[in-house]
């Protein structure tokens, strides 16, 4: 699809060197290039502290961000033309003239600017009172990537800062789970069919799995997770917002206002946790040496930048309840984690099992009905159900229906940070998390972080390469359930 000229843009990258704008940012914006849905005029400019001309910017966008470009493979010509589209302002945020030559190296610039802030928390307010100083706030919109401050306090405190300078339909606080494909049609298939919207409810749902894992430990980023945790940098963003999405009521339509009420009516829903709760149905881990992918790798408290007496958590399982008439009862099991089996991101629904078993007991060994939402690294939705196995004799086995879009769609599925900053441009904020459903976030994590901070306990130990603590796979036990790989 190719937009009109007139949905110019002006996309200011502030980090416009960093990691993020490296691997995600710019070869998103490539593919939407490519893909012809950028506008004719639009232009983006890279802000970053090098010394850099515009010449030099290029080069480095062509050395870094070539290569994951290209995944999908690289059309030449496409890439060529979307280099020119790029700029560079060199950029020193303490140096309030450099604003005034952003300001004046984007002011003849077409359409809507929009400011992405691919950049620490910590610099969020003052880039955003600097570009107000020059007069940059009027009209544009601002992306805040995550974290979003360290608790509530300091969260409230960011978006005070910034919403005296933007307005809140201005301010678009990313969340790129909410942008990947299955996500989307997880909305489509509740409420554009009338199969699944019926037994969405306690009724008929047994229980519910939201699994985040990740292969990789930590990295080069010792530092920062060690102040972080994997509450803060799973659970109250990426967790809870997948979370609200399985459970909330139909909206009224798709704006962006009716989806994100019904998300903010399920994060105010989530039962309290105390403190006796919390020892009950939260699990926090922390790995130890194992093997990962058949290569030994260190512990934790051995990775670079991590205190080696540290009690960050590296995993964390909880048991959730949603306290309202269609969910009371059902529990919600999340988790994440590094340095796990495998990379994946899934949304399991468990539907409870037919009443009564005509079939004999191999009905009982065949597995569940279930519906499996994969988020990563393969985006497919699975409904699986029993069927009659070939043969003498009445043995069922698990079998599944593939919603394979592929099959039916000749376009490709569109990346989760394409999808968002086409949204960005055009000014769709529906899946953006408004502040009251961060608020709401923090204010249930809030009890956890607090507990966890002051008693004495070391996080739980598991083997890097595994899947988490044993007692994770415990606390679903005393429910009369497992984990889907366990299952397996």
């Amino acid at each position: 699809m190719q937009f009109p000229t007139d949905s110019g843009f002006t996309f200011v990258l502030f980090g416009g060197t960093g990691d993020l704008s490296m691997r995600k940012i710019l070869p998103a914006l490539y593919e939407a290039h490519r893909s012809g849905m950028l506008a004719e005029s639009g232009k983006i400019v890279g802000v970053a502290r090098q010394e850099e001309n515009r010449a030099q910017y290029i080069d480095w966008v062509d050395t870094h961000v070539k290569p994951y470009a290209a995944k999908n493979g690289l059309d030449e010509a496409a890439w060529t033309s979307f280099l020119a589209r790029i700029d560079y302002v060199k950029l020193d945020l303490s140096r309030a003239e450099d604003f005034a030559t952003l300001r004046e190296a984007i002011a003849p610039l077409p359409g809507i600017r929009v400011f992405y802030l691919a950049t620490g928390p910590s610099l969020f307010v003052p880039i955003c009172q600097a570009l107000a100083s020059v007069g940059l706030n009027s009209g544009a919109r601002i992306v805040l990537e995550k974290p979003l401050g360290y608790d509530l306090k300091s969260s409230n405190a960011i978006n005070d800062a910034v919403g005296e300078i933007f307005a809140e339909e201005q301010i678009y606080r990313i969340d790129h789970y909410l942008g990947k494909e299955p996500v989307q049609n997880l909305l489509a298939l509740r409420f554009g069919n009338a199969l699944f919207e019926p037994l969405w409810r306690r009724e008929w749902v047994e229980s519910i799995q939201i699994t985040i894992a990740e292969e990789l430990g930590v990295e080069a980023r010792g530092n920062f997770y060690d102040n972080t945790g994997a509450l803060r940098d799973m659970v109250q963003n990426h967790l809870l917002q997948l979370l609200s999405i399985v459970a909330m009521e139909p909206p009224h339509s798709m704006d962006s206002d009716s989806v994100r009420d019904e998300k903010l009516r399920v994060l105010r829903a989530l039962k309290p946790l105390d403190a006796d709760d919390i020892n009950k149905v939260a699990v926090r881990g922390q790995y130890h040496a194992g093997v990962s992918r058949g290569q030994a790798v260190p512990a934790y408290a051995t990775e670079p930048g991590v205190k080696p007496d540290s009690r960050t958590e590296t995993f964390v399982a909880l048991k959730v309840e949603i306290e309202n008439w269609r969910w009371a009862g059902v529990p919600f099991f999340l988790r994440t984690g590094k340095r796990l089996a495998d990379r994946v991101a899934e949304i399991v629904v468990n539907f409870r099992p037919v009443p009564h078993s005509a079939l004999g007991p191999s009905a009982l060994r065949a597995g569940k009905n279930r519906l499996v939402i994969r988020l990563q690294p393969n985006e497919t939705i699975r409904l699986y159900c029993l069927a009659k196995q070939p043969g003498e004799g009445m043995n069922l086995a698990s079998v599944y229906l593939d919603l394979a879009f592929d099959r039916f769609f000749r376009e490709g599925q569109m990346e989760a940070y394409q999808r968002l900053l086409l949204d960005v441009i055009h000014g769709r904020l529906a899946l953006f998390v408004r502040r009251d459903e961060q608020e709401a976030a923090w204010k249930w994590v809030e009890p956890i972080l607090n507990e966890w901070a002051t008693t004495p306990r070391q996080p739980k130990p598991y083997a890097a390469g595994s899947w988490g603590p044993a007692a994770s796979s415990a606390m679903l036990a005393q429910h009369g359930t497992c984990w889907l790989e366990e299952e397996n």
